[in-house]
């Protein structure tokens, strides 16, 4: 990982606190104490950005931590963590649930609501942050899915850790250009491997409306450059009702005009991450996805992702 952080370089009397700001500066606010019999905490966190995820890896001794909702009452981080374990064993508690954690298996937590890790024994995890807004966008009912165990075993689970395993590997011989396109992958196979819990599992869908959701899907990919695309437009092309459109949608996570941002959102993104694009301004990017106001764009931009889209830029 291209930044190192270790307990190493102070005093033993001064590793708990330096640990503690540690975790603050990487992740969200947190509280860390000792694990009982314990009087301080040493380990390492490396950690590399992609985009708007962050990837961290931590080693370190026994602990618990918390994020108590004091510390949430003190600032406004919105973001979604997934722990990864690779050795020892963890408790995620949020939401009235416990995930417990053997190597291979991993599990999602949200910011912006109190939660605890513990750890009774050294262990070693990979962290993933993300944006609140992306992931809620993106999953239904992301709440029920918190504190859940998924096997990296199988499935989808078992891709995303060995995705996992070999960027962390490879993270440094990646190119700028291939960064949000790595990013956007490790998104989609977490929440494909979160759909496969059982809370993920909504109502079935009729084969109608699963039809119809790919006819409006198909026309908003094909008309998203267009500032006058809305449900009326679409319900116009696809000789529907909008009534019918919406039925159709139902279940979706987001209303078809949601869809319609988040899409246009994503593909400005794309465009502010592709070296290709670095002469082109952020409001001709913006117009040219659709949007007719720059101050609007930015807006929905950090909304969406967190951050302004002269900082992601920046960032690539």
């Amino acid at each position: 990982m291209p930044q190192q952080l270790s307990t190493a370089v102070v005093p033993k009397a001064e590793r708990l606190a330096f640990w503690t700001d540690m975790v603050c500066s990487t992740y969200v606010q947190l509280d860390c104490d000792t694990a009982a019999g314990a009087h301080t905490i040493a380990g390492t966190i490396g950690s590399a950005t992609l985009a708007m995820l962050q990837l961290s890896q931590v080693t370190s001794t026994a602990q618990v931590v918390r994020r108590s909702a004091a510390r949430i009452a003190r600032d406004s981080e919105d973001f979604f963590l997934v722990s990864i374990q690779t050795r020892g064993e963890g408790r995620l508690e949020q939401d009235g649930r416990i995930a417990r954690l053997t190597p291979g298996d991993f599990a999602l937590y949200d910011s912006t609501r109190p939660y605890a890790l513990h750890f009774d024994a050294p262990f070693q995890q990979f962290v993933l942050r993300l944006p609140g807004p992306t992931l809620r966008h993106a999953l239904r009912d992301s709440q029920s899915l918190t504190a859940s165990t998924v096997s990296g075993r199988r499935g989808a689970g078992h891709l995303m850790i060995g995705m996992i395993r070999s960027l962390a590997a490879d993270i440094h011989t990646l190119a700028p250009e291939s960064a949000s396109a790595v990013a956007e992958s490790v998104t989609q196979i977490l929440v494909a491997g979160l759909a496969g819990l059982p809370a993920a599992q909504g109502t079935p869908v009729s084969q109608g409306a699963a039809y119809h959701r790919e006819q409006i899907k198909a026309v908003v990919r094909a008309r998203l450059c267009e500032p006058g695309l809305s449900v009326a437009a679409i319900a116009t092309e696809l000789r529907l009702a909008t009534s019918s459109l919406h039925r159709a949608w139902k279940g979706e996570g987001g209303t078809i005009a949601e869809y319609i941002w988040a899409q246009r959102l994503d593909a400005a993104r794309r465009d502010l991450c592709s070296p290709s694009q670095r002469a082109r301004s952020i409001s001709s990017i913006a117009f040219n996805w659709g949007f007719n106001d720059a101050a609007h764009f930015s807006r929905a931009f950090r909304a969406r992702f967190g951050c302004a889209p002269r900082e992601l830029r920046d960032l690539v």
